[in-house]
This record gives structure tokens, C-alpha cells and sequence, in this order.
């Protein structure tokens, strides 16, 4: 064993930097308990310990940012090696903007009733609400299928790509997507 045949991976790579890296972990809460362990070797003494060849120190600690979706809860261990910031869902005019940004092709009045419905849709009791790149998607669907305004038909048809389960999807469809969008509609 050496480090010739030591293939370095982003960990090591950041740990190995010369210079000081930002590392993002992103999905902490997918990753397996083996490589969670390996995280708190990496946030408590900043090196990386390959069996074969020892520890690898870093000369300068990564600054390490961390995201989860909370799709199981972390080790508190962990936890503890960790400043944490909740990000919730943006404003109106917030997703709107990144709407605006991410799908140009969108016209003005469809994004601002695809962001109103979306912002009204997490208030709704839903197994998972839709995030961002839902909103992306939907609006990006919304495009090419060459839509100009929401329509109950045209919500119906595409909540699929908005809503990830189905009990969502048949909870929401018909009279509780069509009440949402004339809340939208209402608004402006």
C-alpha cells in the first residue's frame, strides 16, 4: 500500500488541501453510519485515517458546511460538532426571484401564480411539501407544455411533477387544487 495507488476522493482531497477549502457534506442524514463515523473523525481532529497508510492531517482545518433533510436524525455526536441553522422556504417574492432566474422562459404572470400556489400549497397538510426544485420543475413543465396561466386542468394534469406521493397528489387534486388557485387568483 501507498499513496500512489491512495485514490483521493473529496474528503481526503479537502484534508490534503494546501490552501483552506469550504467542504460542503450535503444530505448528511443519507449517508451511511460508516462514513458518518469518518465525518466526526474529519469535524473533531481534521484528518482522515486510511487504515493502510495512517492519518492524513490537515494543514489548515476545512470549514465544513453540512446540510440534511431530515429524512432520518443524525448521530448527536455529530450534532454536537456542529453550529446549526434552520433554512426554511423562501418568501413569495424570494422564490419568485429564483423562479425569475432559473426558468426565463416562464412569463410574468405564470410564475407569480406558480410561486403564490406553491407558497399556498405548504400550507396544506401534505406528507411532504414541495421545495424549490419542485417549484422549478413544475414551472419548467408548466413551459413546455406551453401553458400562459394556471387552469384547474392544467394544475390536475401536472401536480405530479409538483407532489412526490400519490395520497398527496389525490388529496390535492380537484376541489383542493382548484381552491388554492382561486385563492391565487384572488390575490393578484
Amino acid at each position: 500500500f501507498s499513496d500512489e495507488f491512495l485514490m483521493e476522493r473529496p474528503l481526503l482531497e479537502a484534508i490534503r488541501a494546501d490552501e483552506p477549502v469550504v467542504l460542503l457534506i450535503d444530505e448528511v442524514d443519507r449517508v451511511e453510519v460508516e462514513t458518518e463515523a469518518l465525518l466526526l473523525e474529519i469535524l473533531s481532529d481534521y484528518q482522515v485515517t486510511v487504515p493502510e497508510l495512517g492519518p492524513f492531517s490537515a494543514a489548515t482545518p476545512p470549514v465544513v458546511i453540512i446540510t440534511s433533510n431530515r429524512t432520518r436524525d443524525v448521530h448527536d455526536a455529530l450534532k454536537r460538532r456542529c453550529l446549526y441553522h434552520w433554512i426554511d422556504y423562501p418568501s413569495f417574492p424570494d422564490e419568485l426571484a429564483i423562479l425569475r432566474a432559473k426558468v426565463p422562459g416562464a412569463a410574468e404572470g405564470l410564475a407569480r401564480q406558480v410561486a403564490a400556489f406553491v407558497q399556498e400549497l405548504r400550507r396544506a397538510e401534505l406528507y411532504k411539501v414541495p421545495g424549490v426544485a419542485e417549484t422549478l420543475d413544475w414551472a419548467a413543465a408548466l413551459v413546455a407544455l406551453d401553458a400562459k396561466a394556471l387552469d384547474p386542468s392544467v394544475v390536475d394534469d401536472t401536480l405530479g411533477v409538483l407532489l412526490k406521493y400519490q395520497d398527496d397528489i389525490a388529496r390535492m387534486k380537484g376541489t383542493n387544487a382548484t381552491a388554492i388557485l382561486d385563492r391565487v387568483r384572488a390575490g393578484g
